[in-house]
């Protein structure tokens, strides 16, 4: 890649040869946002140049019209909502190109500056035994909704967050694949739960040696102070990718968060994304959400 936009810029000039007379044509090089209509409302989303696989892999899939007639899979209110599943269309038959997108991952993009507050977006991913490398989903995301945290429930998050972190490098330590994989081998075929504990337990013990001789995640004290007024969901730094965020559009990810669900958070009724399409860069006035 010659150049920092070179990606995105091919994108972009593509977008405008395909676009239709009713959409903006975006010219190269110029920053874009996302726009989503869904049935609940419209959210505007930037995202983020510090995670560039993602960005170019995103807006890949809004010029492809993937997202579009997707649902919203899954609600969690004071948490997150998530679409991106393709298997969610309303259509019965889907084509090879839209299925084998789901299947895809693309790497894990951490940066310090990126983190769940309120409004952020968060790619979906298997979890670390599946997947240890943190790759995220290529299709499938999230919005955090979140809620609001004090000192002591930022310090329980902080807690997780280091418990995943030394078991994720225990588990990436060659010296415990073959530990690892008798676990998985043994949870995969639903093994006496005694057999299961014990080799569990000889990860843990590693677990415990590694927390104790790794410096442990702190959080940067300006997302600490933001974590304490807007909110977000604290407990995911650091372990999923963090590629944008909302502009505009955060009361519609409150009325999709009030939906009805079952208990897998699954909503009662349909609340799906109409389009998403490229839309020119401006500035918002986020206290008007």
């Amino acid at each position: 890649m010659k150049g920092k936009f070179s990606c995105l810029n091919l994108l972009i000039i593509l977008f405008t040869i395909g676009c239709s007379s009713s959409d903006y044509e975006i010219r190269e090089g110029e920053p874009v946002d996302i726009e989503m209509i869904t049935t609940h409302g419209t959210i505007i989303m930037r995202l983020s140049d510090e995670t560039p696989i993602h960005r170019d892999n995103f807006i890949k899939n809004v010029l492809a019209k993937f997202y579009d007639s997707l649902l919203f899979h899954r609600i969690i209110e004071n948490f997150v909502v998530q679409t991106g599943d393709p298997n969610t269309r309303p259509e019965s038959l889907l084509t090879d190109s839209v299925y084998l997108a789901n299947l895809f991952t693309i790497s894990a993009e951490f940066s310090p500056n990126l983190f769940h507050k309120r409004g952020a977006l968060n790619a979906a991913r298997w979890g670390d035994d599946e997947n240890p490398f943190r790759e995220s989903s290529s299709s499938q995301f999230t919005i955090i909704q979140g809620r609001v945290y004090n000192d002591s429930t930022l310090d329980i998050a902080a807690g997780r967050i280091n418990n995943w972190l030394a078991y994720n490098a225990v588990i990436n330590d060659t010296l415990n694949r073959n530990l690892h994989e008798l676990y998985l081998d043994l949870f995969k075929r639903e093994s006496d739960k005694d057999s299961i504990a014990m080799v569990y337990g000889a990860l843990q013990t590693k677990v415990e040696i590694e927390l104790a001789i790794t410096d442990p995640y702190t959080y940067p004290e300006a997302h600490r102070q933001i974590y304490k007024t807007e909110g977000g969901a604290a407990h995911l730094d650091q372990n999923y990718t963090v590629f944008g965020h909302v502009v505009k559009g955060m009361d519609v990810v409150d009325k999709i968060a009030t939906v009805p669900t079952n208990e897998r958070g699954f909503p009662k009724y349909g609340v799906r994304v109409i389009t998403a399409r490229l839309i020119k860069r401006k500035d918002y006035d986020e206290s008007s959400d």
